[in-house]
């Protein structure tokens, strides 16, 4: 059965000719969904909102959650922020997708991954 697995996924990539060559789809800016890459598979991924994009190639991603309390049932709401390396270009208020990497510096263990959708600009 994976053997038949792995033949879908080849003509899948075959087939589609949009993107000439993967250096050319890493460098640009990627806006909207897509599949994440089989090597960063597994990581764990946030989607969050940037409210800081005041440093050199780093934002500030606010992440919320919502779970329910384990005995009482009730959602609880909490949020929290993290720093992230980003090379794409996001600003304030610009919805991002981020996933855990190596340290880059003290506080900075995520790197933007792409970006969901952009903050309407005045």
């Amino acid at each position: 059965m994976p053997r038949k697995k792995k033949e879908e996924t080849e003509s899948a990539v075959e087939v589609a000719p949009e993107v000439e060559s993967e250096a050319q789809a890493e460098a640009a800016p990627q806006v909207g969904g897509g599949a994440l890459p089989e090597y960063l598979r597994g990581r764990r991924t946030e989607v969050g909102s940037v409210v800081s994009d005041k440093m050199t190639n780093t934002v500030v991603v606010l992440v919320n959650r919502a779970k329910p309390h384990p005995l009482y049932k009730k959602i609880m709401r909490r949020s929290a922020k993290f720093m992230a390396h980003d090379e794409m270009g996001a600003a304030i208020g610009d919805r991002v997708r981020i996933i855990e990497s190596r340290p880059m510096s003290k506080h900075k263990r995520w790197r933007v991954v792409e970006i969901l959708q952009r903050a309407e600009r005045v």
